[in-house]
């Protein structure tokens, strides 16, 4: 993929794609968003953090994905993305469909698009602010927009502990992205026609932002 870095464009091939689940550090917060799901069918994890492994295709920068039917719906998260020389931070959308969720987490996780902003900033910039950071998320349902989610960072395992538990040591390999775990939502979980999501640092006064229109496709009978 394109993306913008500090001012100019860089291409990072991503060849694995990972998406991190249940990734709270208060064991509060993670109880609630399991309940979250566990009421709408979805089965408790046996440990957590999880990490599920999904196709790197997956990934899209576009301003639409389609979906089938309407059960599918985003959640904003901070993403890692490694290169060879660097590791950065990015937003995406955990996009997931939430019928087959209740069948099985994984395959659900590859039912739909994994949006991802193209902006990138080096996680040098922000690691010492970490915490600060904010993660937000409105949703449009039937014209009126809403937020979503909204939350500091510090609410889930900081980078460096999160990958701890993904491969025993601070290190993501070249050409991964990990989608890194969200927030509890206001109110019920629900998609719309259209997801905006941000991660905002105000220490430096700048976000990252993508927003995207979702298109139903219809299910035949």
């Amino acid at each position: 993929m394109d993306f913008q870095v500090s001012g100019g464009q860089r291409a990072i091939e991503i060849a694995e794609l990972v998406i991190a689940g249940w990734t709270g550090r208060d064991k509060a917060a993670v109880e609630k968003h399991i309940a979250e799901l566990v009421a709408i069918g979805v089965k408790r994890p046996g440990t957590v953090p999880v990490f599920y492994r999904v196709g790197a295709s997956l990934l899209t920068a576009a301003p639409e994905v389609e979906v089938v039917g309407g059960s599918s719906s985003g959640e904003v998260e901070f993403v890692l993305v490694s290169a060879r020389d660097a590791l950065y931070v990015g937003v995406g959308s955990d996009h997931t469909d939430r019928k087959v969720e209740i069948y099985g987490v994984t395959v659900s996780k590859q039912m739909c698009p994994k949006p991802l902003g193209r902006e990138l900033w080096p996680f040098a910039e922000v690691d010492a602010h970490w915490d600060r950071l904010v993660l937000r998320s409105h949703v449009t349902r039937g014209g009126r927009r809403a937020l979503y989610q909204e939350g500091e960072v510090g609410q889930l395992l900081a980078p460096r502990a999160l990958l701890e538990r993904f491969s025993g040591s601070a290190f993501l390999a070249p050409g991964t992205a990990m989608f890194c775990g969200t927030l509890a939502v206001r109110g019920e979980i629900g998609g719309g026609e259209r997801f905006e999501i941000e991660l905002h640092d105000p220490v430096r006064n700048r976000s990252l932002r993508h927003e995207y229109a979702v298109r139903e496709l219809a299910i035949a009978d």
